[in-house]
């Protein structure tokens, strides 16, 4: 081999200079990453998975996240059909930097049963999570429980608010007058003057009639939020910050 040509293959000070600079580069942005990943809020690393029973004596479980003061109140979140309770992540996240502890637990299935009145009975599943939260007194807030649902989980928690006297408050995330045969219309005139927090995106017709029709004329209080966000259930809440501001406010005042 020539001089010339192992001088060609040799890189140049120039040549070196930006080898360096894109290592450091790389080397930056991989470090900003992992600060940046680090730095995301994390429910299942500061919740703990619970286990208690349903009244017929499935075993269930939940991931509480806990307020730093106690007793404290507490949500249970429920979500929408085929979501699991990771959807609520945000949500409980924010609840717990307010002073208020969060439930969230999973339906009892993934896909819809044949019988609209078997699906009607998965709010027992809310039930056992309030009662498990009710034998709690050193860390619950007697009289302080609330519960949120999304798309089918806020008809069960509609549903499961009437049947209990326990749960102080609701919000209702995309509800429906009518899912699959699980209707909520009366459940929410059986709910009578607890206060309703009725949240839907102006881009979801059904959602939209059915939070006007749910409020109109009812016992107690009732409050609408709308979102510009084409979204619905906790996807809403995922992609609308304003959303979830509004529902943490709407508890910090209902379950005060």
């Amino acid at each position: 081999m020539t001089a010339s040509k192992r001088k060609a293959q040799s890189p140049t000070r120039k040549d070196r200079f930006a080898n360096a600079r894109r290592s450091w580069l790389g080397l930056g942005c991989g470090i900003w990453v992992l600060g940046f990943l680090m730095g995301q809020p994390s429910v299942s690393a500061a919740g703990r998975v619970v286990s208690y029973r349903a009244a017929d004596g499935r075993a269930l479980t939940g991931l509480l996240l806990e307020a730093e003061a106690h007793p404290a109140a507490v949500v249970v979140l429920v979500p929408m059909l085929g979501r699991s309770r990771d959807d609520w992540q945000v949500v409980a996240q924010q609840l717990v930097d307010a002073g208020i502890s969060a439930l969230a637990i999973d339906l009892p299935g993934t896909s819809l049963p044949a019988d609209p009145e078997a699906l009607a009975a998965w709010h027992h599943d809310i039930g056992a999570a309030v009662a498990y939260l009710s034998s709690r007194p050193g860390d619950v807030r007697l009289g302080s429980i609330g519960v949120a649902g999304a798309s089918l989980g806020a008809n069960l928690t509609a549903i499961a608010a009437a049947a209990d006297p326990a749960i102080r408050s609701i919000a209702l995330v995309s509800p429906s007058l009518d899912y699959r045969g699980v209707r909520s219309e009366e459940s929410m005139r059986i709910y009578g003057a607890r206060p309703a927090l009725l949240m839907a995106s102006l881009h979801d017709p059904y959602a939209v009639r059915s939070v006007r029709e749910l409020t109109q004329g009812a016992a107690g209080a009732r409050e609408q939020r709308w979102s510009m966000v084409a979204a619905h259930g906790t996807l809403l809440l995922q992609r609308d910050g304003d959303m979830v501001r509004a529902l943490v406010e709407w508890f910090q005042q209902t379950l005060a």
